[in-house]
């Protein structure tokens, strides 16, 4: 299976990047559309407008922010579908996971990567177990 990487959009693309899903919802300052490479917005699986305006604002911690952002990953009706995209691309190529946060450690980065990972992961095992 390929990789997944994950890095700042402000980063050089680079061709072992291969399938580019740039994981925020609004679009990074400075970086033009046509030059940033992205193969896929994923704003669907990003924290409500709500949600990241709170944390922003300094309204809720981030142990809040990562708790509700969590929430919304588990019922989010439109994550299967993602995940299963992502599988799909992996199969054939890297997948890159693309953000614009100065530090992703304080951003909802570490909370996505940690979902997608666990479900990468629960996915394999049952695939595995089928067999």
């Amino acid at each position: 299976m390929n990789r997944l990487i994950w890095k700042r959009i402000y980063e050089k693309v680079e061709d072992s990047d291969g399938f580019r899903v740039f994981v925020d919802r609004l679009w990074a300052r400075g970086i033009k559309k046509e030059t940033a490479a992205i193969d896929y917005w994923a704003k669907e699986i990003t924290p409500t407008k709500e949600l990241r305006e709170d944390y922003h604002r300094g309204k809720i911690s981030f142990e809040i922010f990562s708790e509700k952002y969590s929430d919304e990953l588990n019922k989010n009706p439109y994550f299967n579908q993602f995940i299963q995209k992502i599988e799909k691309k992996l199969e054939k190529e890297n997948v890159t996971f693309v953000f614009a946060s100065k530090k992703p450690e304080f951003s909802h980065i570490p909370i996505l990567r940690k979902y997608i990972d666990e479900k990468l992961e629960k996915r394999s095992e049952e695939r595995f177990s089928r067999n």
